[in-house]
């Protein structure tokens, strides 16, 4: 690393932190010919390579953005949304590919939107997946009645918030000894 003070291209590494959840670290450097510290910053880059062949960086946000229109009027919050941006950045990263196809983006938001809302999941396959007739929205439906998912994290929560205490009216059975 060049010295940002003397030009000289040796320093030493006299820290290392982890940033921004782990992908990315930081590190404080001292340089060896003038002494001086400075702090540099490290993020491994997933890029995406867009249909028309560009690349841009993989940005939650353009995920999120994307989803929260299939989640209007849903009981999805911000936070399950950024959750799933989150699994879906993970996902790809895991792979260990330094680049990824949009397509693949787009395919690795439909499981972790299912098990957001399925509803929402819906909407976006259909844009997704350019659903033309209404036997596309019948076999997708056909599916997701097929393989029941998990429950719906958003709609779970909004139901253990209004929903009453269960109480149980069974009696224990009594215990017999010999």
């Amino acid at each position: 690393m060049i010295c940002p003070f003397c030009r000289h291209d040796d320093s030493r590494v006299v820290d290392s932190r982890p940033v921004e959840e782990g992908t990315g670290i930081r590190r404080r450097r001292e340089c060896t010919s003038c002494q001086r510290r400075f702090t540099t910053s490290e993020t491994s880059l997933l890029l995406v390579i867009k249909r028309s062949g560009a690349t841009e960086p993989f940005s939650r946000e353009k995920v999120i953005a994307g989803v929260s229109k299939a989640c209007q009027g849903r009981p999805a919050n911000d936070d399950d949304l950024a959750l799933l941006a989150q699994r879906v950045e993970e996902s790809l990263r895991a792979d260990g590919q330094a680049e990824v196809e949009a397509h693949e983006v787009g395919m690795a938001i439909l499981a972790p939107l299912r098990e957001l809302d399925e509803v929402a999941y819906l909407r976006y396959a259909s844009v997704y997946r350019n659903f033309a007739s209404l036997e596309d929205f019948e076999g997708e439906i056909a599916l997701l009645r097929a393989e029941p998912s998990r429950p719906n994290i958003a709609t779970q929560a909004v139901n253990s918030q209004t929903a009453a205490p269960k109480v149980s009216s069974a009696v224990p059975a009594p215990e017999f000894t010999n």
